[in-house]
């Protein structure tokens, strides 16, 4: 009986560890290799990561600010913002720029939207068409990034302008 006590406790003892073992050494390893993929996927895809930025303090009275869609367009997860002249915002690849509006056309006078944006890392171009018009203008367009290694992303936006 006592041989019987000690052989199934160490039964025991052995089951349960091995469970353990298993659950803790697979879960880890897996999100790891997730993890590890995924970051390498985005950095040798050469794919342009477009993150939302708040509204630019620096803009004082007339702007454009655009979303990728109506519903964050009204949550104020903006992707695109200028000051209607000369200076447009973006987070593009982790970073907050500041770039220099090339040419945009005159929103009051036009049914149709164009501004073009360059910097040293990205040409950048947004085109979009009056759905509605009142004190603000509302536009729905596209917008497109391109980077000097032929990298290309667009997206669809939506948003407004006005002063």
């Amino acid at each position: 009986m006592k041989y019987f006590i000690i052989f199934f406790s160490a039964f025991l003892l052995v089951a349960c560890k091995k469970e353990k073992e298993t659950v803790t050494s697979s879960s880890p390893t897996d999100s790891l290799n997730i993890a590890k993929d995924s970051a390498t996927a985005s950095a040798s895809s050469g794919k342009i990561l477009i993150e939302t930025i708040a509204f630019p303090t620096e803009i004082k009275e007339c702007s454009c600010y655009f979303a990728k869609n109506k519903a964050d367009f009204e949550a104020e997860k903006y992707i695109y913002a200028d000051d209607a002249g000369k200076t447009a915002y973006m987070k593009l690849d982790g970073k907050r720029l500041v770039m220099n509006l090339i040419s945009s056309s005159d929103m009051e006078v036009d049914e149709e939207l164009t501004k073009e944006i360059e910097s040293d890392d990205y040409k950048i171009s947004v085109k979009g068409k009056k759905i509605k018009g009142e004190e603000a203008l509302l536009f729905e367009g596209t917008l497109t990034i391109e980077k000097p290694d032929g990298s290309v992303v667009t997206t669809s936006i939506y948003g407004e302008c006005g002063c």
